[in-house]
């Protein structure tokens, strides 16, 4: 199944207390509550370039399933991590403490962080 393509999150749910125990601050956190990303998914066989836009801020990561890899959290921290394929619609990856799972039915990505007892989820369309 191919994850290519672009997103635009629809809803998300636990945003400001999941970002404040991640540490962002409380004005980044106001700021990008009520943002709709967009995240873009280019996928060649197992290397993924992932870049996810929110109002002025970039994320972006690039992954080879199974190797391990350099990821810039939300934080603008760098960590290692190894993301994993589940089957053949989910990307799994814990970094420093967060479970990170990506899930794809059809025209719709499901991303659920996990940090302890607390869980962040974001759904997005393809658009």
């Amino acid at each position: 199944m191919s994850f290519a393509g672009k997103y635009e999150l629809q809803s998300q749910e636990n945003f400001e207390p999941f970002m404040k125990a991640l540490g962002l601050p409380d004005d980044q956190i106001q700021k990008g509550k009520d943002i709709k990303s967009i995240s873009e998914i280019v996928q060649d066989g197992k290397k993924f370039k992932i870049t996810v836009t929110t109002g002025s801020k970039v994320l972006h990561n690039e992954f080879t399933i199974g190797e391990e890899c350099e990821m810039e959290m939300l934080t603008g921290e760098k960590v290692k991590a190894v993301v994993q394929l589940e089957g053949n619609n989910r990307l799994v990856a814990n970094l420093k403490g967060l479970k990170s799972v990506t899930e794809l039915n059809g025209d719709t990505i499901t991303n659920t962080l996990t940090m302890g007892d607390l869980t962040y989820k974001r759904i997005s369309k393809r658009i």
